[in-house]
């Protein structure tokens, strides 16, 4: 029960990272209809210059704040430069040029940081595990999942009470309605891009705390793909729950299958999961249905 309860409680705080990354993955293809393939270098980026401001001596909440500067900038130059002109283009098209996006940026990330592994030193977060009752958790892990909740309550705010957060929802909706109310689907999408890699920058810096930045977060911003998928592609509550349960499911898998599956079967397990469950409910458990009458 002991090593259940563990497992659970470590999946919950890490599924809290995936939904963060998620909801960069929702947003785009809320606002353009578009699964961007580029999610999981999004991550990777925000993961290594965090670190560069980290190591420049700035103390790690001004290192993310600057990490979400540098993803508004970011998402406004990648949307003006790769993607402004694909505005009414075929979905595949756009879908494609997100994939030599991913390459790119691979292969910006590796020119300028290299391959190696990178940690955060000194450590951030303390190492001693905190204790709850016989349950023991990581302060890295702790501390990450409350972080990463607050940027999903300040983001989920955006979208409910200001004015440009509205405005994206609405051109998500309907984007001739939006239109024809002088809605900019231009800002739309730069808006979009930036949130992107804001929220899967800062999850980018949370899990390099966890396991050490290299090439390999860029994978992990894939795995959260099948989150995206349990939620709903174009559900934030969905994104949210998705990332969650993805962590739990990863964890269990991991503590209880690894011993007679050798070879990271918790990685596997959730793109296994999300196969079996789009038999079922090909929308996702909160996304919307496309219903054609002929």
């Amino acid at each position: 029960m002991e090593l259940f309860l563990m497992s659970l409680v470590n999946g919950i705080l890490v599924g809290g990272i995936y939904a963060l990354v998620a909801l960069g993955w929702v947003l785009i293809y809320k606002c353009s209809g578009v699964l961007n393939l580029a999610m999981g270098e999004l991550t990777l980026i925000g993961a290594y210059v965090t670190l560069t401001f980290y190591e420049m001596g700035m103390p790690f909440f001004m290192a993310v704040l600057s990490t979400l500067l540098v993803g508004i900038i970011l998402g406004i130059l990648v949307e003006r430069i790769f993607l402004d002109k694909l505005i009414g283009e075929p979905v595949l098209t756009v879908i494609m040029v997100t994939v030599g996006i991913s390459f790119f940026f691979r292969g910006l990330v590796e020119f300028i940081w290299g391959t190696d592994t990178r940690v955060f030193d000194p450590p951030i977060f303390p190492i001693e595990p905190i204790s709850i009752g016989f349950v023991k958790i990581s302060p890295v892990y702790l501390w990450s999942f409350i972080l990463a909740i607050v940027l999903l309550l300040v983001f989920v705010a955006f979208f409910k009470y200001t004015r440009w957060g509205l405005a994206m929802q609405a051109t998500a909706d309907d984007e001739t309605a939006a239109l024809s109310l002088g809605i900019s689907a231009r800002f739309v999408y730069a808006a979009a891009w930036s949130i992107a890699f804001m929220s899967a920058g800062v999850g980018g810096a949370l899990l390099g705390n966890i396991n050490g930045i290299n090439i390999s977060v860029g994978y992990l911003g894939l795995l959260v793909l099948p989150a995206v998928v349990l939620g709903g592609l174009n559900s934030i509550p969905g994104a949210i729950v998705g990332g969650i349960v993805i962590g739990v499911l990863q964890n269990l898998s991991g503590t209880y299958l690894d011993k007679y599956f050798p070879g990271g079967v918790k990685d596997i397990v959730p793109f296994v999961f999300m196969a079996v469950f789009l038999l079922f409910k090909p929308y996702g458990l909160w996304g919307w249905e496309k219903i054609e009458r002929v």
